[in-house]
């Protein structure tokens, strides 16, 4: 039970060791620190059972008892998982595999040398890099929202309070009036990190000043967009920094009550804030009475069942009370009127972990970082055609050319750029004569994108843009709660006018339609799922009209991906007569002699399904 600052004080002294020896590689520290990423990409990769068997090894090794394996979040870098760290020397393994398990353990634990062939290799030059700190992908960031991911193990609130966690909430409670923090907030500069934007201090500053007694605090971890995993990484690699940073929030707009609207699709970020919030209230840092301060305040979590919709705030309101999912016309906004009628604070996931860091330091720190309206830094998931795929974090204002090509290491197999979306299906494609654009909110928004909540999905020479833009509409269209009909009716026509267009029966006047009818549901919607909708459109047509006119003058894709406007042809040269394609063809528009004659394809017949191709041994059926 922590109830007071010496309390947490004597936590923290007892578990800062562990903590400082991986901060700063300690080589006096007496014992080895073994960190396993326990965050759900290497999860998936057998992470948790190789940490079990590496402490089984240990263990019979009779090593154990100087070797300390630790559980934690996600580093970031999941390419190169499951990742193991080693401290002290903070020697990165990548790609380990339970197979790995006894070469480490004799190697490294016994013997005392590095596995070389585990060690990181930076793409191109080769050199190796054992520490992770020399590792550029690592060097290039600046970690606020992810300081504790990949350094403490998020399901002991001990690791966290030796990192600093709970003394922020400890002196808001006790040194700092409500009004104080949240103009602290303000002075930050601290934008809503769920896409909006909007200042977070004002929003507070409504929370607080709306009337009544009885006011909530909610945070939004219902992350929708395809490709986006930055809110679901800090839930799972630090729990406690959004409880604190709710827990502050809920002292400064007079909230007694909190609650984590999370999809279900995220069972590791779940179990583990289920953990956090547990150890939280036997420790007396949720419930009544905080820190001896008098305050009241606990949380509890609320489960999503996948809505995309319900990313909006209103319609995520009426979800967590146990309604159907859908928005509401504002105002009132949810800081006058949200759950169960009563004002209600609401920010995600991202927005909550940077507050105990900047109450901590201040806001004059937060607000040198990034630019003059965006401060601060933003996570991003990188994901797509990219080397690098994983989760970063950047002062605002790193160009999209640095993120792409510098941390994210470029587009592989030497293939071209070609766009990359921001946003998810809310965002825009970029081209590559605006990757120079710095990152905030005003410069995407200039270039027809938005931020987003940080999802960033790279595309390359083999993208078709228009199969692109219909792919979004097609997930944004499935998604509408159907409640207004410039979304309900609207995505779907202009779906259509996409289906028409990439199956080669499209006409100049569809592209004209397209774009009216894009603005009008962009204007006529009533929230911002339908309202931003027409933005991967609206983007490509900006961008590749000249794709779109392949496809309706010349009935061609240039990309080679429309499938309706593709021929496929047999090279004679290559043709070796086996006739396996022959039967593949249901629609017997495949004609050849075994005895040596090449096959060909009647394009008449020939339904386009590309089975013929998929079964030809010597690659001698081509799509053009």
């Amino acid at each position: 039970m922590v109830g007071s600052l010496k309390d947490l004080r004597e936590i923290r002294d007892k578990y800062l060791p562990d903590l400082e020896a991986r901060r700063r590689d300690d080589s006096k520290y007496p014992h080895l620190q073994v960190m396993v990423c326990a965050g759900t990409g290497c999860t998936s990769s057998e992470s948790i059972p190789l940490k079990k068997d590496l402490e089984r090894r240990l263990a019979e090794a009779n090593l154990d008892h100087r070797v300390k394996v630790v559980k934690t979040g996600c580093f970031g870098f999941c390419k190169i998982g499951p990742i193991v760290v080693v401290h002290p020397g903070a020697v990165l393994y990548c790609n380990v595999s339970k197979n790995d398990i006894p070469e480490l353990v004799e190697e490294h634990f016994v013997r005392g040398r590095v596995v070389e062939r585990l060690i990181y290799r930076e793409p191109g030059s080769g050199v190796k890099k054992r520490s992770i700190r020399d590792i550029h992908f690592f060097k290039s960031q600046m970690r606020v929202a992810l300081r504790h991911c990949g350094l403490i193990n998020p399901e002991d609130i001990r690791e966290y309070i030796a990192a600093g966690g709970y003394f922020t909430l400890e002196d808001c409670l006790s040194r700092r009036k409500p009004e104080q923090i949240i103009e602290d907030i303000k002075k930050s500069g601290l934008r809503g990190r769920g896409g909006a934007g909007f200042p977070v201090g004002l929003k507070w500053e409504a929370a607080r000043n709306a009337g009544g007694s009885e006011k909530y605090v909610v945070c939004n971890a219902d992350e929708g967009d395809p490709g986006a995993f930055m809110d679901r990484s800090i839930l799972e690699g630090d729990p406690h920094s959004v409880l604190e940073a709710m827990t502050i929030a809920g002292y400064a707009v007079g909230a007694g009550e909190g609650f984590i609207y999370v999809r279900a699709e995220y069972p590791v970020a779940v179990d583990r804030l289920e953990k956090a919030i547990r150890q939280a209230r036997e420790y007396g840092l949720l419930g009544r009475d905080i820190l001896g301060s008098g305050f009241e305040f606990d949380v509890d979590i609320r489960l999503g069942a996948g809505a995309f919709v319900c990313g909006e705030e209103t319609a995520l309101l009426r979800s967590a009370m146990g309604l159907r999912g859908e928005p509401r016309p504002r105002p009132p906004f949810p800081a006058q009127c949200g759950l169960w009628g009563k004002p209600t604070l609401i920010n995600n996931v991202e927005t909550f972990a940077n507050i105990p860091e900047i109450l901590s330091r201040g806001p004059g720190w937060y607000s040198s970082i990034g630019t003059e309206k965006s401060k601060g830094t933003k996570v991003f998931s990188l994901a797509g055609k990219i080397v690098n795929t994983g989760l970063i974090e950047v002062p605002m204002g790193t160009t999209l050319r640095r993120v792409i090509f510098d941390i994210g290491g470029g587009v592989p197999d030497g293939k071209k750029f070609k766009a990359v979306q921001t946003g998810g299906p809310s965002g825009g494609c970029i081209p590559e004569k605006h990757l120079d654009t710095p990152i905030d909110y005003e410069s995407l928004r200039a270039i027809g994108s938005i931020m987003g909540s940080g999802g960033l999905i790279v595309m390359d020479e083999d993208d078709c843009m228009v199969d692109i833009a219909k792919f979004y509409l097609e997930f944004s269209q499935d998604e509408s709660c159907g409640k207004c009909t410039p979304c309900r009716v609207g995505t779907k026509r202009m779906l259509e006018i996409l289906e028409r267009i990439t199956a080669g029966r499209g006409e100049m006047q569809d592209l004209y339609e397209l774009e009216e009818l894009s603005r009008e549901v962009m204007d006529a919607s009533l929230c911002g799922l339908g309202q931003t909708a027409p933005n991967p459109v609206l983007s490509t047509i900006r961008y590749f009209r000249d794709e779109y006119e392949a496809h309706i003058i010349d009935k061609k894709c240039p990309a080679g991906v429309c499938r309706a406007l593709l021929e496929y042809t047999v090279d004679e040269e290559k043709c070796v007569s086996c006739g396996l394609c022959a039967r593949a063809c249901v629609a017997d528009a495949i004609t050849g002699d075994k005895k040596g004659q090449p096959y060909f394809i009647d394009r008449q017949k020939c339904l386009k399904c590309g089975a013929c191709q998929a079964k030809c041994p010597k690659g001698a059926i081509y799509a053009h």
